[in-house]
């Protein structure tokens, strides 16, 4: 498992130093990856930050108010594919992580360089045995093969939380509702039941009419990039106009995707952040965090849980 996890990994970094060099305009061997490989590094790099006014409002799980901690409870780490944990034999399994900073080729100063990388995404636990995540990350045809874990996240300063309870991972059993994303935006939704209840975590409440206000303070929980468990707050709805979704200026990156946006105030779900911008630019040999003002940037797109609540149990 380990060797192939590495050969995977130089694959990936292989990938990204041709499509660099076609950013660049230099000539790119990119005939020997696979469509499917370019498609997923394409998306990857699709899912924007935003720095609100050169702030960055990501916080870890052990930094949180109870209220804070109470909405990440019902949070859960997608992964696409079981092969992102390793059973340890003992009950518990391991997830397959890196350090981040090596990972994204990231400069030094960024935050949070030595914690861990994964590969999962994130979802939200609607009813005792349904997760609501995007639609773009979910194949109906291998729902059994994905992973949904409860715990990933940084319990102190020094410590994350990467070996878990098996108890505390799922298998998806089937797909009730699904709306994968179209080219031009629009639904982009899943709704994954599992292969038994959660009996030890919140189910979030979801908005069920209406819509959320423009304007209105939102904050999002997930798992950015694959780093344990993160809330970022500080943001407001800044374009409500679309049917299917809405616009936040949410601090958030690749791996958000299938994130619950909550509505500050009422702690309600009111969307799931599904596309957004890039993440990184290069400065040099390294990557840094690409920082936006409050309205710059094309913001994050986050589908309406109206477009499915009626599907929610």
């Amino acid at each position: 498992m380990s060797v192939s996890i590495e050969l995977l990994s130089v694959r990936h970094r292989a990938l990204r130093a041709e499509l660099r060099r076609r950013a660049l305009g230099q000539k790119a061997e990119l005939h020997a990856f696979s469509a499917s490989d370019l498609y997923k590094e394409l998306i990857a790099t699709q899912k924007a930050i935003l720095g609100v006014d050169g702030s960055d409002d990501r916080r870890d799980f052990f930094d949180l108010s109870p209220d804070q901690k109470k909405d990440a409870d019902s949070v859960v780490a997608v992964l696409t594919r079981s092969a992102g944990l390793r059973d340890n034999g003992d009950g518990t399994s391991t997830l397959i992580s890196e350090p981040f900073g090596t990972a994204e080729d990231l400069c030094s100063v960024e935050r949070f360089w030595t914690q861990p990388s994964t590969g999962c995404a994130s979802g939200v636990l609607v009813a005792s045995d349904v997760v609501a995540t995007a639609g773009h990350l979910v194949a109906p045809a291998s729902v059994t093969q994905m992973r949904f874990a409860f715990g990933y996240r940084m319990s102190s300063a020094a410590k994350a939380e990467t070996v878990l309870s098996n108890e505390e991972i799922y298998s998806g059993r089937s797909v009730l509702a699904f709306s994968p994303s179209a080219p031009e935006g629009g639904n982009d939704w899943a709704l994954v039941q599992l292969d038994r209840p959660v009996k030890n975590h919140r189910i979030a409440p979801v908005r069920r009419e209406d819509r959320v206000k423009q304007g209105q303070g939102v904050h999002v929980i997930g798992f950015p990039r694959g780093l344990p468990l993160k809330y970022a707050g500080n943001a407001r709805v800044r374009d409500n106009d679309a049917g299917a979704f809405f616009v936040a200026n949410l601090d958030a990156f690749s791996g958000n995707s299938g994130s619950p946006v909550f509505n500050s105030e009422t702690h309600e779900v009111e969307g799931i952040l599904v596309r957004g911008g890039p993440d990184f630019e290069w400065v040099g040999a390294c990557r840094r965090t690409l920082v936006c003002s409050t309205n710059g940037c094309q913001g994050h797109e986050c589908t309406r849980v109206t477009e499915f609540a009626a599907h929610v149990p």
